[in-house]
């Protein structure tokens, strides 16, 4: 190609000069990891996949070309696809339409027409790729169009193709790929073959890579050094931190970015360097509601900038001329962002980057790929710390940032961040990109060294963008029935108060526990009562339980007016106000760095926790519809903790129960009671479905005693009975405790580090706390990180499958999604395939499906 054209990438800058020497050693890496790979003199690497590529194909193999490299999008057919291991998503014939709008066998003739910069290919003036594609659909291919140039209406592109007719084909050459090089090295030498473990120490020692050797000798070598354990080590990074010395904020490298020319070199810059930290400030917290004010970028420690969008000057005081709000306009910064923002080669960071992907969704932007510092604090140390980036700032770097009340106000003379200063705007903001970018230098290079690059890069970080388009698409509610169930549940309550008041004999405010516990324990005597701190006499749900465990009717009345009082405000009244104007739809937000077993979390508004045990609980759900023409489909895990503790701890009894598919709680019941299957009855399997889930808890007789309503002499024997059934049970509980005790974090099936700081406390009910936490927290943690693993999956098989349905919900062990009416049942078979075959257990997975027009009829 450079004999052809000189010019031909000729405008690329030359590679570092500290980077040529280091040629030699990515070939001598490549050997050492015993990796097939090829390079020959007089060809690029395009060239060389072309032809290996169609020789695999020619032999009968399926091929995948790993790249989203658009020159390669050519090779492509019903043999050979790409893989965009960025983006994660497969390339096949529809991904090339959809980016060259003709098929994989004219993208040579559209890029002839359209040329490429990157390469320095000339291609023909005033022609981009929508263009040629139209022509080419019309004329075929290049030779064709050039022949009949003199037909085409427009004048300056029918002159553009007469004039530049030689450079069309010039440009044909270079974009079409060689595919029967000479090649030197045989497609069957390029066999996967074993790692050559002595080969690789070798490179690695010479190399000096420290924590990769340790790595691999720690799993060839017999008897390996002991590992320090993690609660020494999470001690002494935790102390560690909390001595890093305050550092003195140096905001003199910050920039106010407030012209296109500016801001197109701070572009260019990120592009030339493959990442960028990127922060946005907006109007609210809600990012469905929330307008777009600005945007930082930081390139480096202490060099970023504010790029100020959205900026109104103070209520009342008049602009002093065009120079004190000088802003790009935001349609023209965006367009000026946009490619960078969506480069899959430039790595976005940002510090819980999904609100700020919501964002600039809203204006049509897909970022991506992207990194995130909140999700990697998390995924490292769990529960150790929260991970805000004010409290990661200060424990990492020693830096005390700037609080947002500090350019806002506070109170009622708070501003919204629209009406902040520029300058104190471009601190605030250019600190936050800032920070962010120091953190992830800290934090990424931590997953190898602590053997968390599998949790990070295969459960967290593909799943930022599916929870943010999740949040994004939000679930229909039908605020009519809200306000129904609304009206009622209001009614019903003012009956039972009605009710209330004529058993005590007086009226009384309900909600009002100080009053409660006068009626209940002064004026009616009842046993049982207990005195908080403050005096005031106890009226929690376990106190007013226990008196109507005893046959009192009042408290049983109290529970239920409780029971719609929260049913009433908290879901009925309160999600009617959050329906989003714009769109008809609740749209909650997935928080990734709460539960320490790596649970997701549902905030503003929680739709983790309606009431489902209840009827009453259930009939919100049935305000969550499917728009008209969809059906809501919900995949559910059936026992999915129980199954993980039948693996963990290696119980062949429970194992073999639930390959047989049989009823886990009837054969608890008939192994621990010693009855007869066929002699159960209801009640006795309800007991031993509390003791199976209990047990996954850490329950004591006292709680059981509790919940089955029995003496506490029979919930121990009911306890004592299940571990001499289930003796590998116990074992687990206390080699559990232990590790827990030894490292101070405990582990998923699939390397999710649990940690539980409070393991070592002197107090005993904090640490009993905590052991509890540590037996449950593989269970509970394994099964969260299946369903993550099954979320993953789930959107790219759709795409393939080419089905339309939305993950909308992710409820614990549940998916809800949104299908249109003629794909319900391909789309159930699709989603549980993929659910069941999320991980391979010494046990099956089983998912329940069912559908319907609200969420309580699909569940």
């Amino acid at each position: 190609r450079n004999d052809l054209y000189p010019e031909y990438k000729a405008h690329r800058p030359d590679p570092p000069e500290e980077l040529i020497p280091q040629f030699p050693l990515v070939r001598d890496a490549t050997r050492a990891f015993n990796v097939a790979a090829v390079d020959q003199d007089g060809y690029e690497a395009d060239d060389l996949i072309a032809t290996y590529a169609r020789q695999a194909a020619a032999a009968g193999s399926r091929v995948t070309i790993v790249s989203s490299d658009k020159d390669l999008m050519q090779l492509v057919d019903d043999r050979i696809t790409m893989f965009d291991a960025v983006k994660n998503r497969e390339i096949g014939r529809a991904e090339v339409i959809e980016r060259f709008g003709v098929g994989p066998e004219k993208v040579v003739e559209v890029q002839a027409l359209a040329g490429d910069s990157t390469d320095n290919v000339p291609g023909v003036a005033g022609i981009g790729v929508k263009t040629a594609a139209e022509l080419i659909k019309i004329y075929g291919d290049v030779e064709t169009l050039l022949a009949r140039a003199h037909e085409i209406k427009q004048p300056k592109r029918r002159q553009a193709l007469i004039d530049e007719a030689d450079a069309a084909r010039l440009s044909r050459k270079l974009v079409e790929l060689c595919c029967d090089v000479p090649v030197l090295v045989p497609l069957a030498d390029l066999a996967v073959k074993p790692r050559d473990n002595e080969q690789l120490l070798k490179f690695l020692r010479a190399q000096a890579f420290k924590s990769l050797i340790a790595r691999i000798e720690s799993r060839v070598e017999a008897g390996a050094r002991p590992k320090t354990p993690l609660a020494a080590t999470a001690t002494a990074s935790m102390s560690d931190a909390a001595a890093v010395p305050a550092v003195a904020a140096d905001r003199s490298n910050y920039e106010l970015v407030q012209d296109v020319t500016r801001l197109k070199a701070w572009v260019q810059a990120a592009k030339a360097q493959g990442y960028v930290a990127v922060d946005t400030e907006t109007t609210a917290l809600d990012s469905m509601r929330a307008e777009l004010v600005g945007v930082s970028l930081a390139l480096e420690p202490g060099r970023a900038c504010y790029i100020p969008l959205g900026h109104k000057p103070p209520a009342g005081l008049a602009l002093d001329g065009a120079q004190a709000l000088q802003q790009i306009p935001l349609a023209e910064a965006l367009a000026i962002l946009e490619p960078l923002l969506e480069d899959a080669a430039v790595l976005k960071i940002g510090q819980n980057i999904k609100y700020d992907m919501q964002i600039l969704a809203q204006h049509g932007i897909a970022v991506g790929p992207v990194d995130d510092t909140m999700v990697l604090s998390f995924v490292l140390d769990g529960s150790l710390h929260g991970h805000g980036m004010d409290e990661l700032a200060l424990l990492h770097l020693g830096h005390t940032t700037i609080k947002y009340s500090d350019v806002t106000g506070t109170g009622k003379a708070q501003v919204t961040f629209d009406f902040v200063p520029l300058d104190k705007a471009r601190d605030y903001s250019a600190e936050d990109a800032d920070v962010t970018l120091k953190l992830h230098k800290l934090l990424k290079r931590r997953l190898v060294a602590e053997s968390m690059v599998t949790v990070y890069e295969t459960l967290e970080r593909p799943l930022i963008p599916i929870l943010e388009r999740m949040e994004r698409h939000g679930i229909t509610v039908d605020a009519r029935e809200l306000k129904r169930l609304s009206g009622d549940f209001g009614t019903r309550m003012a009956g039972l108060e009605t009710e209330i008041h004529k058993l005590v004999g007086q009226t009384f405010n309900l909600g009002s526990p100080k009053q409660l516990g006068e009626v209940l324990f002064d004026k009616m005597g009842l046993a049982g009562g207990r005195k908080t701190k403050t005096g005031a006499w106890g009226t929690d749900a376990d106190v007013l339980d226990d008196l109507a465990a005893q046959g009192h009717v009042l408290p049983a009345k109290i529970l239920e007016w409780r029971q719609l009082a929260k049913l009433k405000s908290t879901y009925a009244d309160a999600l009617i106000e959050q329906i989003n104007p714009q769109t008809g739809r609740v749209h909650t937000s997935y928080s990734m760095a709460a539960a320490s077993t790596g649970r997701l979390a549902s905030t503003d508004p929680n739709l983790q926790n309606i009431p489902v045990r209840t009827e009453e609980g259930r009939k919100i759900r049935h305000a969550f519809i499917a728009t008209k023409g969809h059906t809501l489909i919900s995949a559910d895990y059936s026992q999915i903790e129980l199954r993980l503790l039948a693996h963990v701890a290696d119980i062949e009894t429970l194992k073999e129960a639930f390959r047989q598919g049989a009823d886990i709680h009837a054969l608890t019941a008939s192994q621990v009671f010693g009855i007869p299957l066929d002699k159960l009855d209801a009640a006795t399997r309800r007991s031993a479905k509390a003791i199976n889930f209990g047990i996954i808890y850490g329950i004591s007789p006292f709680g059981l005693a509790r919940q089955l309503g029995i003496g506490q002499g029979d919930a121990k024997r009911y306890i004592e009975a299940y571990f001499e059934r289930y003796p590998g049970i116990r074992d687990y509980m206390d080699r559990t405790k232990k590790i827990a005790r030894e490292q101070g974090f405990v582990t998923t099936p699939f390397g999710r580090k649990c940690h539980m700081p409070g393991i070592a406390d002197k107090n005993p009910a904090r640490r009993n706390f905590a052991e509890r936490a540590a037996i449950n927290a593989p269970l509970q943690g394994g099964a969260a990180d299946i369903i993550k693993r099954a979320m993953v999956r789930i959107p790219d098989a759709l795409v393939a499958a080419k089905l339309a349905a939305r993950m909308l919900l992710q409820v614990h062990d549940e998916l809800i999604f949104e299908v249109p009416d003629a794909e319900v049942e391909a789309t159930g078979a699709l989603v549980k395939a993929i659910m069941e075959a999320a991980a391979t257990l010494t046990v099956p997975l089983v998912v329940d499906v069912g559908s319907g027009t609200h969420w309580d009829e699909a569940h």
